[in-house]
């Protein structure tokens, strides 16, 4: 079972130490405290932690004093028996036992896991509902829209009514449904498309506040329902004889969570050429 996040720079008192040590390195059974130079920080040195093996331990402040040990601690279920090093000294009912994982600055990249006994349950982290919420978004992938209208094999006609659709997934219009869960608090995100902007590439824009309506051959040369232009001239002076056509999707954001609840916003591009030339009549 979790018993949640702290944010500590660890330190575990070292049961027997290496007698040789001019790199400054005191290393206990389960663990090194080592100072690090910092070059240019006030102080010149940092301390932090890392296994026995001192070879390869990733204890570097890299230049931020303000980088510290970030650990997570699960409950070890079940717990050593009597006399375990992992008690290191202390009878089962004093305290207990947990599986500590701590990584420098974070969780995401090396990490170190070993067995650890703390007197009292960890603290859990404390956060602000609202920036979960926001890493609820980031792991939502979001994306631009994936333009299905203009295509770019296309071949577009001036004063002829252009429709503009996208295509609809999870990560490309919504709706994206997503949840996390860090220091006793669950935030859930749900989020959608409220518009797209479409920059058409001859200094005009069209804002769609839907995916826009696909193109069936009976509506002929009828205007789209819901998102569509007409091009006034040919892109023949266009780089490459082409119109660069932007559209900018709007992800609205819905969280809840912690007691709280609110509204966030990405933005999100995609691009697509189309080109655009004269109706030709023939005699």
């Amino acid at each position: 079972m979790a018993a949640g996040i702290v944010l500590a720079s660890m330190s575990v008192p070292a049961t027997s130490y290496a007698e040789d040590n001019p790199g400054g390195i005191e290393c206990g059974l389960y663990n090194c405290e080592v100072e690090v130079e910092v070059p240019g920080q006030p102080g010149g040195s940092q301390t932090g932690t890392a296994t026995g093996d001192t070879e390869g331990s990733h204890s570097s402040g890299k230049g931020d004093p303000d980088n510290k040990n970030v650990c997570k601690y699960e409950l070890a279920d079940p717990q050593p028996p009597a006399g375990s090093l992992a008690w290191e000294g202390h009878e089962p009912g004093d305290g207990a036992v947990y599986e500590e994982t701590c990584g420098w600055g974070g969780l995401d990249g090396d990490t170190i896991v070993r067995m650890a006994w703390l007197a009292e349950p960890p603290k859990q982290e404390t956060i602000a509902p609202v920036v979960l919420a926001q890493r609820v978004v980031d792991s939502m992938a979001l994306l631009g829209p994936d333009i299905a209208s203009p295509r770019v094999a296309g071949r577009y006609t001036v004063g002829v009514p252009m429709w503009m659709w996208v295509n609809q997934s999870a990560t490309t219009y919504g709706p994206n449904t997503a949840s996390a869960s860090a220091g006793g608090v669950t935030v859930t995100a749900i989020a959608k498309v409220s518009k797209i902007v479409w920059q058409m590439g001859d200094g005009s824009f069209v804002t769609c506040v839907g995916p826009g309506t696909p193109y069936k051959g009976s509506s002929d040369m009828a205007e789209s329902p819901t998102c569509g232009h007409r091009y006034s001239k040919t892109s023949a002076g266009a780089p490459g004889g082409r119109y660069s056509v932007t559209a900018t999707s709007t992800w609205t954001i819905d969280w809840q969570g912690g007691g709280q609840s609110g509204q966030l916003e990405e933005i999100r591009q995609s691009d697509t050429q189309v080109a655009v030339g004269e109706l030709q009549v023939v005699r």
